[in-house]
């Protein structure tokens, strides 16, 4: 079972547009979708939609939209009860593949909040084989909440605690790096800020220019490069998500192959979580016992396939196209 825990999960609505998006103009939307959202939520949807058993936990009161849609998919759950709504996110799409997203905040934490959470996360990582610790912290969740997590699953469970696949972004991974999760998986931009954090200067290119985010992410080179300044400050396996230039997978261990994952461009029609939906592959494919290799290519193509489809729907086998990924050694 893979359990994931979203601390910060909400009703994710997705406008579609037939146009570019115009800033202080009146535009109309060609289609809506509503989903439940939060990183480890897509993760545990894209999971049921591959058959593989996953528990969700969250906080939410049964009867918020987001867990009674969670009900409806068949995804289990336990949520902590909060007697407020969760946030809404909305994102909106438009026929070039261009993603605008405004997320509320969340409901705010105290101490007493904070600790069910966890405890509550403690409880049902119990026969686990992972947990998936994603997304944003809620207002008033301390920036080491999961290394609180990690820190305490290891220590309640021993041997018998999961493996940790960490999927968050800022502070709350840079604190994370300290307790040595088994993986990570930023995206370019979350790996530039993390390398930002935890040497305490901005990354640049070696002719001096200040690193982008997206040319960043078309230089496998420097992406490893980048991952190696982070392995030497406590990271461990990290997949990168490279957007439409495929994907990563660095292994901890000095001398195992680097490799990369490609395929043929994709019109993408939504890229809201492609990189949970890459996760819950790799995390799929280590539950079944494939190697690195189909590690990677099943991570790249359900995120191919998550941003072939509307909103953040996940994607079931039947929308993965595995022969079209290319899996290849990256020489340092």
């Amino acid at each position: 079972m893979i359990l994931t825990l979203t601390p910060n999960p909400s009703l994710d609505k997705t406008v579609e547009l037939d146009a570019p998006l115009a800033p202080g103009a009146v535009q109309r939307a060609v289609r809506t979708s509503t989903e439940p959202g939060g990183k480890g939520v897509n993760i545990s949807r894209a999971l049921v939609a591959a058959g593989q058993e996953t528990l969700a936990v969250l906080p939410g009161d049964d009867t918020d939209p987001v867990l009674t849609a969670l009900t409806q998919l068949r995804v289990p759950h336990r949520g902590l009860s909060l007697s407020e709504a969760l946030r809404t996110n909305i994102t909106v799409t438009d026929p070039a593949g261009t993603t605008t997203k405004i997320n509320e905040p969340g409901p705010a934490f105290d101490e007493v909040r904070t600790e069910a959470l966890l405890a509550l996360a403690l409880d049902a990582a119990e026969g686990a084989s992972w947990a998936a610790l994603a997304g944003s912290l809620p207002p008033g969740v301390p920036v080491d909440f999961y290394a609180q997590v990690i820190g305490r699953l290891r220590r309640n469970l021993g041997p018998e605690a999961p493996q940790i696949a960490l999927d968050s972004s800022g502070p709350a991974l840079a604190r994370a790096v300290a307790a040595e999760p088994e993986l990570i998986k930023p995206n370019g931009e979350e790996l530039l800020e993390l390398v930002t954090l935890l040497t305490g200067s901005s990354p640049r290119f070696p002719d001096g220019r200040t690193m982008e985010p997206e040319e960043l992410e078309s230089r496998p080179a420097e992406v490893l490069r980048l991952v190696h300044i982070a392995q030497d400050h406590g990271v461990r396996t990290t997949l990168v998500t490279l957007g439409a230039h495929g994907a990563l997978l660095v292994p901890d261990r000095p001398g195992d192959e680097v490799l990369r994952a490609w395929g043929p461009e994709l019109l993408a029609r939504s890229t809201v979580g492609a990189g949970d939906a890459s996760l819950a592959g790799l995390l799929l494919a280590a539950q079944q016992g494939q190697g690195p290799a189909g590690q990677l290519r099943q991570a790249a193509a359900q995120g191919r396939a998550a941003a072939a489809l509307p909103g953040s729907v996940m994607p079931t086998p039947d929308d993965l196209d595995l022969d079209v990924v290319v899996v290849e050694t990256l020489s340092d």
